[in-house]
């Protein structure tokens, strides 16, 4: 078993700090261990949040998969993960994985751990189309795998992506494509978001955020960014009613992680920051 595997007695805050304080109730959510079968054939680490009533069908057989840096963990840039996971599952109905590595920052090994994670899902939600959102090194297994699956990747999201190992992109077109990053990001420059909306082309649905200043986590901007990834999703996967209803918009915008200071403790937690700064 790899080392990654030692954190799954305490893989990180199964749920976002602020959930029980706000109008949205907790989704179903737990640790669970996701089989890979290749030359190191063994577990990833993860986090599911399923909708309390599920059917593919309200669904539409879709599901979302998160991933992090070049250390792992299931928290995600300014510990936005935990609650988008839950806003997924409960305001679209839609399955998440916040997904840990095997072998962090080993593009080959991560991108299977992703293809593990769709298939876990196709067994147990019948899951047919997906959403991969990355940060930072995440970027480069998730273009990677959506090259390889185009009938089952729907789209891709990514903060503060690196430009190493993502020639994927050059063929996600025309699947949709947001990309997001901080002007004042120390750790990965500005420049890799905007090489990748180029490399993207022109025959598809592209989006380029930048936050004035922000840094590599977007802690200043978590909020809006997490809403940002929340509507590309639900509008990829065809949620555009549910994208109108104006109680879904509000508690979509909600903030269910809280202070920077208490995303920094959850970004920590769920090990995030073992192979990142923010």
């Amino acid at each position: 078993m790899a080392a990654t595997a030692s954190r799954l007695p305490n893989p990180g805050p199964i749920h976002p700090a602020r959930v029980e304080k706000r109008a949205i109730k907790q989704s179903i959510a737990r640790p669970v261990r996701i089989a890979v079968h290749d030359p190191r054939d063994h577990e990833a680490p993860a986090i599911l949040h399923q909708p309390k009533r599920y059917t593919a069908e309200d669904a539409k057989s879709s599901a979302v998969i998160l991933v992090s840096g070049a250390g792992g963990g299931v928290s995600g840039p300014a510990g936005m993960y935990p609650s988008l996971a839950e806003k997924l599952a409960l305001l679209l109905s839609i399955p998440c994985i916040r997904l840990d590595y095997r072998e962090p920052a080993q593009t080959e090994y991560c991108s299977a751990d992703i293809v593990a994670a769709m298939d876990y899902l196709a067994v147990e939600f019948s899951s047919t189309h997906f959403i991969l959102v990355g940060w930072s090194f995440g970027g480069s297994p998730c273009f990677t795998v959506a090259a390889t699956e185009p009938g089952r990747v729907a789209g891709a999201a990514t903060v503060a992506s690196q430009t190493a190992r993502t020639d994927g992109v050059t063929i996600l077109s025309p699947r949709p494509m947001l990309v997001m990053h901080g002007t004042g990001d120390t750790c990965l420059s500005p420049d890799c978001s905007q090489s990748l909306y180029r490399s993207y082309g022109t025959g598809g649905k592209r989006k380029l955020k930048l936050f004035d200043g922000d840094d590599h986590g977007l802690s200043r901007n978590a909020v809006a960014a997490e809403k940002m990834i929340f509507d590309f999703a639900a509008e990829t996967l065809g949620f555009m009613e549910e994208l109108h209803d104006p109680q879904t918009r509000i508690q979509a915008g909600q903030d269910l992680a809280g202070s920077k200071g208490e995303r920094l403790r959850e970004t920590a937690a769920g090990h995030d920051l073992e192979g990142e700064t923010l």
